[in-house]
């Protein structure tokens, strides 16, 4: 309607005085009603235009920040690398501290938690009798002699104490005795289980009884078989007390059932041998070795004062962590720098 009557106005005006129709239209009553409707459509299209161009502005101003960021990233990954070198420089400094301390009797001590737990990496004196019988090996574990690596075992054997002997351990302990090669373990694995099977033994005849007796009767020596129990020799064992192992995620559980064990767990291992829980278990480093007896191999007491990764290796992730910082930062300001236009 509003359009009709303008319409009508200019032609009237255009008739009457042959003027501008514009001359006429700022003087008409309604002539602010249609440049308010043009001016407020071009303040919304104004408006518009400039919440699009801050978004667009934020978005890129956010997409060059997110360049930055690998470099922040692997920045701080080497001053992590910085906290975990002097952490490790702290733990080896305190092992070897404990190996150089005077070795403590384990005759005097209790098998208890606390004493294992404040007396790890502490050498002791032990003296015992190894049980044979309720050995475990731990492993395939290699050891490299002149260049050649080869598969063994570590051998776990429970010390047991000596009857009336002040100077022997008070309670069992867990030995690892050293690294044996595999012959070994299946040695033992095949001992085991001969003594397992039972002797299928046919009672004899009536007429190999009357044989017998009439030997018995004509011979000096009776054919009665005693049972010879070999004593074992008590022996005396430098060690370091140790806990338990901590695998990784690619090593398998153990299985005690069918004697597999692919790291020490002490209180399995302990109660796989008729052992308390807290039975106090040692690595053996005496390096008194016996030629003719080479085997078990104890542990080197310097493998103790020694990590996977050393404090050196630390340093080199941390020259390379801050290198790849350095250059990743260094693309993204590139990348953002103004480019030089030639004239």
């Amino acid at each position: 309607m509003a359009a009709a009557s303008i319409s009508k106005t200019l032609t009237k005006c255009r008739s009457v005085g042959g003027r501008d129709p514009l001359f006429y239209l700022s003087r008409y009553k309604l002539r602010d009603g249609l440049p308010r409707a043009f001016s407020n459509s071009n303040s919304a299209s104004e408006f518009a235009s400039s919440t699009g161009g801050k978004s667009e502005k934020g978005s890129r101003t956010l997409s060059k920040w997110l360049l930055f960021l690998p470099g922040a990233i692997t920045f701080g990954l080497g001053t992590w690398q910085i906290f975990r070198r002097q952490d490790k420089i702290q733990m080896l400094e305190y092992r070897r501290k404990r190996l150089e301390a005077e070795p403590l009797k384990l005759n005097i001590l209790s098998p208890s938690t606390e004493n294992v737990d404040s007396l790890e990496f502490r050498r002791v004196i032990c003296k015992g009798v190894f049980d044979e019988e309720k050995s475990v090996y731990v492993g395939p574990r290699s050891r490299s002699i002149s260049g050649v690596t080869e598969n063994g075992y570590y051998v776990i054997t429970p010390l047991m104490p000596i009857p009336n002997n002040p100077e022997s351990v008070q309670s069992p302990v867990l030995v690892n005795r050293g690294w044996v090669p595999r012959s070994w373990r299946d040695k033992s694995l095949e001992d085991s289980r001969d003594h397992k099977q039972p002797l299928n033994i046919a009672p004899p005849s009536a007429q190999q009884n009357e044989r017998i007796s009439w030997w018995r009767f004509w011979s000096k020596k009776p054919t009665t078989v005693e049972d010879q129990v070999t004593a074992a020799a008590p022996v005396e064992v430098v060690g370091v007390i140790r806990g338990s192992e901590k695998p990784s995620i690619f090593v398998p559980a153990n299985d005690p059932s069918s004697c597999q064990w692919f790291y020490v767990d002490v209180p399995a291992i302990a109660c796989a041998s008729g052992l308390p829980e807290n039975t106090i278990y040692i690595e053996d480093i005496n390096e008194n070795v016996n030629p003719s007896n080479p085997y078990p191999v104890p542990k080197d007491v310097n493998t103790l004062i020694r990590s996977s990764v050393m404090p050196q290796d630390h340093l080199n992730y941390t020259l390379t962590w801050y290198s790849l910082s350095a250059a990743v930062t260094f693309m993204a300001y590139k990348r953002l720098a103004p480019k030089k236009t030639r004239r």
